[in-house]
C-alpha cells in the first residue's frame, strides 16, 4: 500500500478542544481541516464520586465525537497540550476499529487551523 492511500489524520487537543485535520477523500492530495469537537466539561458536583464519573462520561463524549471525524484511520498524529493525547491514544487501542491504527503524539501550542495543517502534512511526508 503505497503512502499516498494511507488514511492519515491529525489532531490538534487539549482537554476541552480538538481541531481534527485530515483528506477529506482517498483522492486528494492536501490535508484540510475536517472538524472541530469540543468538551465543555463537567458542571459543579458536590460528590468528588459523581463529578469524576461525569468528568469521565463527558471525556468519553468527546473522543467519540473526535473520532467520528477519522474513519477507517490507519495513521494518527496526536498533539498539543497536557495529557489528553495520552489519554486518546489509550482511547484509541481499547477501541475495536482502531486498535491498530498507528499513533504518535507530540507537544505543540495552539496553533491557527491553516499552520495545524501545514505542521500535520509535513508529519507525514
Amino acid at each position: 500500500m503505497s503512502q499516498k492511500s494511507k488514511k492519515q489524520f491529525g489532531v490538534w487537543m487539549d482537554s476541552h478542544h480538538a481541531t481534527v485535520v485530515g483528506k477529506p477523500d482517498a483522492d486528494a492530495e492536501n490535508f484540510s481541516v475536517l472538524g472541530h469537537a469540543e468538551n465543555a466539561g463537567a458542571d459543579f458536583n458536590t460528590s468528588e464520586k459523581n463529578a469524576h464519573n461525569d468528568e469521565k462520561t463527558l471525556q468519553h463524549k468527546f473522543f467519540k465525537e473526535i473520532l467520528t471525524y477519522m474513519q477507517n484511520a490507519e495513521e494518527v498524529h496526536l498533539t498539543g497540550t497536557g495529557t489528553s493525547q495520552e489519554q486518546f491514544m489509550h482511547y484509541m487501542a481499547a477501541t475495536p476499529q482502531f486498535k491498530n491504527t498507528t499513533t504518535k503524539e507530540s507537544t505543540s501550542n495552539k496553533m491557527s487551523d491553516e499552520n495545524l495543517t501545514e505542521y500535520i502534512a509535513a508529519k507525514f511526508n
